[in-house]
């Protein structure tokens, strides 16, 4: 009888050792600077998406020091450079034929990298498909760049470079102390410790620091007692002037900077009414006013043109209006010159009509509030068309409804250009010589402030609508010149939005 046999039992084969298909591990220096390109690239998505759709979130610096990025240095190096160096980028890879369909879908990492290997420093490029794909391309891409080199008739690459970058522009750190959390003698003692700081010479609670102070690690600004705030930003609030007490209307309030300087000098009492259009920049308004601590501030997400003005806000004492605009006299520190729209030298004449439109219609809205005593118009552009043709604008109204125009400063210098009568009373800043460039109007109610001295040194201007039912009275004419400026002034401060939507509101505390 024959045994059955007990079944072989085959050993499992040893998995083949695929050294060349594994990832090789990365050091702390590689995965830092793996990371980064892809911090980088996401913020570089977000600046040319709303470059191209004309609806900036933020400022880059603002995108990159948010809570979401981790590594803020070198992905803000790599932001700004690969900005920088976008054009040659752009043109080295379509003439190494580089950018295909595949790679189109993530191209801004593709810019991240391409400038690593073009103008960056000597890190090895491991860690990523889109690495190894650009990697293998590198002699093509530095093969086109020379042939760049030679279409422009520059010497060498350092020449060329230097065709496409803009002036530097320095200017000192400001920032404006948060008075709810902080005191400004303990800011300067803590400041103090690492860094020259000073008082500024002219806005209450502003601090001055050397340029290129890096304060987005420290801890002041990670807790709120401090805000980096411009010099020229910060008199806007300050020319308000708002009480304890009072109720204010922000009209276009995000990122909330403004707003939470308001809450200050109200010192936490009475309401501040924050109102913001955009999802995206009404979010960043209530991280800003979280930060802040302000338990008076209520962010409204709607449209400020929207909010009947003998509603729920009839009672409104003064109103901040810092609409839309293009942003010309803040291109330079917001790197919007950089962007693919602001690298042209033609003036974009209809945009600009399209903004002093709705700035006109939101300053006449502004002015129809029935209690309102005190009214700020300001600007970041240094055009005519967006700042004394808007003031000009609703002059007739203003003055026949008991407003008049103030002097914000009046020890400061700039003045409104001289093309109408009263335009000594408004207030510029330069981009050049200031380094920053602003637009500020103030309107006062005749006899809201009997005898009294603006704390800013300002009596101002101000209209209200005599009808409160929305209908605006076109005026006059509106002035097309324009500042002739270089193109890196040119930029977007805001995005200009302003369609129908409805209000929703949100009240916070200082304990969120």
């Amino acid at each position: 009888m024959a045994r059955n046999k007990a079944p072989s039992v085959k050993p499992k084969p040893k998995p083949k050792q695929t050294h060349t298909s594994a990832r090789p591990r990365l050091n702390n220096a590689e995965r830092s600077a793996y990371f980064a390109r892809r911090e980088a690239a996401k913020v570089l998505h977000t600046v040319l998406q709303g470059d191209a759709n004309r609806q900036a979130v933020a400022s880059i610096k603002s995108l990159v020091y948010s809570p979401s990025i981790r590594n803020k240095k070198a992905t803000f190096a790599l932001v700004c450079q690969t900005l920088k160096h976008l054009r040659i980028i752009k043109d080295v890879l379509e003439i190494a034929n580089i950018l295909n369909s595949k790679w189109k879908r993530q191209e801004e990492l593709i810019y991240i990298i391409a400038y690593d290997i073009l103008f960056g420093k000597e890190i090895s490029l491991v860690g990523g498909d889109a690495e190894k794909f650009l990697a293998c391309r590198k002699d093509a891409m530095q093969s086109a760049l020379a042939k760049l080199v030679v279409r422009k008739k520059a010497k060498n690459i350092d020449d060329f470079i230097a065709l496409y970058q803009p002036p530097d522009i320095t200017k000192p750190c400001y920032v404006r102390v948060n008075t709810l959390k902080l005191d400004v003698d303990s800011a300067l003692h803590e400041l103090g410790k690492q860094f020259k700081v000073q008082k500024d010479d002219m806005i209450p609670h502003l601090l001055v620091l050397p340029p290129h102070t890096d304060l987005h690690n420290h801890s002041l600004v990670l807790n709120g007692s401090i805000f980096v705030q411009g010099k020229a930003s910060s008199m806007v609030a300050a020319v308000l002037d708002p009480k304890p007490g009072w109720e204010v209307l922000d009209a276009c309030s995000a990122p909330g900077n403004k707003t939470v300087h308001l809450a200050a000098l109200m010192k936490g009492k009475g309401k501040i009414i924050a109102c913001e259009l955009n999802k995206d920049r009404a979010k960043r308004l209530e991280d800003t006013v979280r930060l802040s601590g302000a338990a008076n501030i209520e962010v409204l997400h709607g449209d400020f043109l929207n909010i009947d003005p003998k509603g729920p806000f009839s009672k409104v004492s003064a109103i901040l209006l810092d609409p839309s605009c293009s942003g010309s006299g803040t291109a330079a520190q917001r790197l919007d010159h950089l962007l693919p729209s602001r690298t042209t030298d033609i003036v974009d004449t209809e945009r600009l009509n399209k903004l002093a439109a709705f700035q006109k219609k939101a300053l006449a809205h502004a002015l129809s509030f029935p209690a309102v005593k005190r009214i700020v118009y300001s600007t970041c552009s240094i055009n005519q068309i967006e700042n004394e043709d808007v003031v000009n604008s609703v002059l007739p109204m203003a003055t026949s409804n008991g407003f008049q125009l103030a002097t914000p400063f009046p020890q400061w210098q700039r003045r409104g250009l001289p093309v109408f009568e009263g335009s000594e009373h408004l207030l510029r800043t330069d981009p050049v010589e200031d380094k920053e460039g602003f637009f500020i109007a103030l309107f006062v109610k005749k006899g809201s402030e009997k005898n009294s001295e603006e704390r800013s040194g300002s009596q101002k201007l101000a209209g209200s609508l005599s009808n409160g039912k929305g209908r605006l009275k076109r005026f006059c004419h509106v002035n097309n010149k324009n500042l002739a400026l270089p193109v890196f002034y040119r930029g977007i401060c805001k995005p200009w939005l302003h369609t129908k939507s409805s209000l929703t509101r949100k009240t916070y505390n200082s304990s969120n």
